[in-house]
């Protein structure tokens, strides 16, 4: 049964809305203070891209997860999805935290960030990447993403809730009609920008299925996104009723599927493929990872993002206990901001390409951690504390005046009464 007094934000959106809002630019503040002390643009872009990285997997997410729905007309999600919408929303605003990163390439000066921007080298490999790795072309695709992603979220959540006051159907098949279109444009887009804005930063380096696992990554992100904002929610005696165990049980699963079983599974076949062909153009990249002290980021994220989650989620108990599959929720946020972190910040060291053997190379490294870009700073966690914040109270303002759960879908009964077993 839905209790209408209990699926709206009501005051809950407004403080929300003033501490995590102010919270992160207080934080934001406080990274600009430390990078302007630090003195370097390119550590400070480099912070920032990883938190901006991180902040846009979760909408994006959120995207991919609300067109999936309208895509196989789920029913047993319903009461979940506006929430996703909620989420996925963000993306008609958060081009605005991506302007410091396009104004530096357009000022010709993002060439520490981006290699590939140094007109003046004369790279025969590069060379033959500049139809694609320039700026002009990479700023025109950056439009294109954030304006698709803008266009989808806010179709799928107008229409959603257009639904809540007048009941029509015509909306339902509206967005099941766009949906395998939307998906389309979904997965081109976050491909592309992965390539673009992560992968791009090491441009020697190529990987086929980097944009697959950059797209494991954003499930993690946003499942565990997903769990904790129901169970901040419930916290505050909304949807108890609703979102029940069965919903809070399929989100682990597909948590566990997603975020922890196919992101391994993606990272070891990368890494296998490359690791067997053994070319060099391949190598690099990895071989900046396994390493000095990112070894140790490397066997952290094997053992931290898939064994331990993996063991912990492969059993529906722990799905199943709200406070229990809230700190796996937290946990799996954790280790997705250090992956985030481990694909930006290594650098691929110039000794790489005089080195006798790989244990010469990597004793020079461990003598001088910096050349691999190991140069751990406060404003790391400041910069990514502070943009989601930004992202923790755009949420409440996409939801603050509608409500939780779509009331009039026409499949919300079956999502109510759902059950796994």
């Amino acid at each position: 049964m839905v209790t209408p007094d209990r699926h709206q934000l009501g005051a809950v959106a407004p403080r929300v809305i003033r501490l995590a809002g102010g919270a992160g630019l207080v934080a934001l503040a406080i990274t600009i203070v430390l990078a302007l002390v630090d003195g370097d643009a390119t550590r400070f872009f480099r912070s920032y891209l990883v938190a901006l990285l991180f902040v846009l997997t979760i909408p994006l997410g959120g995207l991919f997860f609300t067109i999936v729905q309208h895509l196989t007309r789920a029913g047993w999600s319903v009461a979940l999805r506006r929430l996703m919408e909620g989420l996925a929303a963000n993306l008609q605003w958060l081009w605005i935290l991506f302007i410091p990163i396009l104004v530096l390439v357009i000022s010709g000066r993002a060439d520490g960030l981006f290699p590939w921007l140094d007109h003046a080298h004369h790279d025969h490999a590069l060379e033959h990447k500049a139809p694609y790795l320039n700026a002009g072309f990479w700023i025109v695709r950056a439009i294109l993403f954030f304006g698709i992603w803008a266009f989808l979220s806010r179709f799928f959540f107008r229409n959603s809730v257009a639904q809540d006051a007048s009941g029509d159907v015509r909306y339902t098949h509206a967005m099941q009609r766009l949906a395998p279109v939307a998906m389309i444009m979904y997965a081109l887009t976050q491909t592309f920008a992965a390539f673009d804005w992560a992968m791009s930063l090491s441009p020697h380096w190529f990987s086929t299925i980097f944009g697959v696992y950059f797209f494991a990554g954003t499930c993690c992100a946003f499942f565990s996104s997903l769990i904790l904002l129901v169970f901040f929610l419930q916290r505050q005696g909304k949807l108890e009723n609703e979102v029940t165990l069965e919903h809070y049980q399929d989100v682990g699963k597909l948590l566990f599927g997603f975020g922890v079983a196919f992101w391994g599974y993606i990272g070891f076949s990368q890494f296998m493929l490359i690791w067997y062909a053994n070319i060099p153009e391949e190598t690099t990249w990895w071989i900046a990872r396994t390493q000095g002290p990112w070894r140790t980021f490397t066997w952290l994220l094997f053992i931290g993002h898939f064994c331990i989650p993996f063991v912990v989620l492969i059993t529906k108990h722990t799905k199943r206990h709200r406070i229990v599959i809230a700190g796996i929720a937290v946990y799996m946020l954790v280790m997705h901001a250090l992956d985030m972190y481990w694909l930006v910040m290594p650098l691929i060291p110039d000794a790489l390409h005089h080195a006798t053997s790989l244990q010469a190379l990597g004793n020079e490294i461990e003598s001088d951690p910096a050349m691999v870009g190991f140069t751990p700073h406060l404003m790391d966690v400041t910069c990514l504390l502070g943009l989601l914040g930004l992202l923790v109270a755009g949420t409440a303002y996409q939801l603050r005046r509608c409500s939780l759960i779509p009331v009039r879908d026409p499949r919300l009964s079956e999502s109510l009464a759902f059950e796994n077993m």
